[in-house]
């Protein structure tokens, strides 16, 4: 996926283009490349493409017609991730600037951004991008994130850093040091040039590992529609938290300890449930679920489920459902009961896979089946479930 020239910056940003690109933004992408009547029809195509695509993850680049670079994109947040992040003030550094999903963020809650790029032709698609959305209170400088630092004479309330989580062959990467620019190494500089800090991580960074370089800090684990998005650490805290946070849910904080409460000792029992909550992936890759759900039924692990006897209040982080039947996973006696069937089976804190279940007892994906896997002191179960309906329209009836 190769970067955008700047060749191809100056061709979209002019009329010309921009009307093509607006008149014809519900086609096929690949319907337009084909379309002899349209100049630079390739190029046109990308953008279309790139900008359908954005129409849910960044709907305020769509609505300005953003020009939208394939790599940038792949590589940006979402604006709903973008806007909760908890810092504002009178600046901010955006040390990695990118597409300027963030910077957009922060022009938003703070009063003068210095947003840093080092590739050019990207730091002029942004500048144009801001002009589009109006926002006048950023300044775009073209440099690599050590160059910027070394030289800036200037004070900050935060540095933002996002830093790039790709290998030049484009392996995906983890360690905080091995990604550019490397936030470890820039910190002692970073504490110098702003009050605060903040960094964006990969969603597979381990957030104890983030206390081991950074506490005392509050680490956040950002989730968006069940899929965990981001990590991100904010230094200089009064004390090591941990928050989990389900955009559109709600969110929960924690002190450090909490992510090493102990589950339940309760011992676990067929009859005893009426209820089950599958909590947010937020909360296990926080590995908070224990301290969060502890207060509603019985957890066994931050990985499993929470058991209730009651129907737990709304604005829990996590789907509930109401348990119609738990068993004993004996695969023969449940295929003769499911074979055939359409199931969707849920898993969590077993070495069962789905697959192998679905195989074992001769179910198909899909239907109106719900079963949930999960192995409790040494033992797999499997629960089936139904659906609720919101307690608020339950309410009503």
């Amino acid at each position: 996926m190769s970067m955008m020239t700047l060749a191809d910056f100056e061709l979209l940003r002019s009329d010309e283009l921009r009307r093509i690109i607006d008149e014809n933004i519900e086609r096929d992408p690949l319907q337009v490349a084909l379309d002899r009547h349209i100049p630079h029809a390739s190029l046109v195509a990308t953008q279309i493409k790139y900008l359908q695509r954005a129409r849910h993850k960044l709907p305020q680049m769509y609505a300005a017609r953003c020009i939208i670079p394939s790599l940038a994109f792949e590589q940006s947040s979402s604006e709903e991730c973008a806007w909760r992040k908890p810092i504002e003030g009178g600046s901010v550094l955006d040390l990695t600037c990118g597409l300027g999903i963030d910077t957009l963020s922060l022009a938003k809650r703070f009063r003068r951004v210095v947003a840093v790029e080092r590739n050019g032709v990207l730091a002029e698609i942004v500048r144009y991008n801001l002009s589009l959305l109006g926002v006048g209170n950023v300044t775009v400088v073209t440099a690599s994130a050590e160059e910027y630092v070394a030289e800036c004479c200037d004070h900050f309330d935060w540095v933002y850093i996002d830093p790039d989580r790709r290998s030049d062959t484009g392996r995906k990467l983890v360690r905080v040091e091995d990604c550019s620019p490397d936030v470890v190494a820039l910190m002692p500089r970073l504490c110098e040039i702003a009050s605060r800090i903040a960094v964006k991580l990969s969603p597979l960074f381990d957030c104890e590992e983030a206390f081991r370089v950074w506490s005392p800090a509050e680490v956040e684990v950002v989730s968006l529609g069940g899929e965990c998005k981001e990590v991100n650490v904010y230094t200089h805290a009064d004390k090591d938290v941990v928050r989990a946070v389900a955009i559109g849910c709600g969110e929960c904080s924690f002190e450090r300890a909490a992510m090493q409460m102990q589950p339940t000792a309760e011992t676990f029992k067929e009859g005893d449930w009426r209820y089950l909550v599958m909590p947010d992936v937020a909360l296990q890759k926080a590995r908070v679920a224990v301290a969060a759900m502890s207060p509603y039924g019985s957890i066994w692990s931050n990985n499993g489920y929470l058991f209730c006897r009651e129907r737990p209040a709304e604005g829990i982080l996590g789907r509930v459902y109401a348990i119609d039947s738990i068993e004993r996973y004996r695969p023969k006696e449940l295929k003769r009961a499911l074979r055939g069937l359409g199931v969707e089976i849920s898993k969590r804190d077993t070495s069962l896979s789905v697959d192998g279940a679905r195989k074992a007892l001769g179910v198909r994906a899909g239907g109106d089946v719900h079963l949930a896997l999960t192995s409790i002191e040494s033992e797999n179960w499997v629960i089936r479930l139904k659906s609720l309906p919101l307690q608020r329209d339950e309410e009503k009836r």
